[in-house]
């Protein structure tokens, strides 16, 4: 059994998962739009994100564009993304936070080498966590 975390957008979802794209390591993006499953779809909606799916390490991100329904600003949890060095917690955090809001600043932790929370300009939270080795 695995998790994924499913972020909703409100007409910015391919916009902001071709910058994570670029921003995490090892990635592979697939992105669905609205107009290549509805020929019906009329504009701003055709360009509209049905489906995407980016996978980031060995886990998945998934997303699309709120359409008819009512996009709220996302509460109440983080994307936590470990990454193996504090350069590239410090890299991810830069990238995420131009155009966004630090919440807590980068920094060592009694449990991280580096850790810092954001939200993106897109209105997602995220948790960046370089870990400290476990055990002796």
């Amino acid at each position: 059994m695995r998790t994924s975390a499913y972020l909703n957008f409100n007409g910015k979802c391919a916009e902001a998962f071709e910058f994570y794209a670029k921003t995490f390591p090892g990635h592979d993006l697939r992105i669905m739009r609205m107009g290549d499953m509805d020929k019906k779809a009329v504009a701003p909606r055709k360009d509209w994100v049905m489906h995407a799916h980016l996978k980031v390490g060995d886990a998945d991100i998934l997303a699309s564009d709120t359409f008819d329904f009512k996009y709220e600003k996302p509460t109440g949890f983080h994307v936590a993304l470990n990454v193996d060095t504090p350069a590239e917690a410090e890299r991810i955090f830069k990238a995420l936070s131009e155009g966004g809001q630090i919440t807590m600043k980068m920094e060592e932790t009694f449990f991280a080498r580096k850790f810092g929370t954001v939200v993106d300009r897109w209105g997602t939270p995220w948790m960046i966590v370089a870990q400290k080795p476990m055990g002796g």
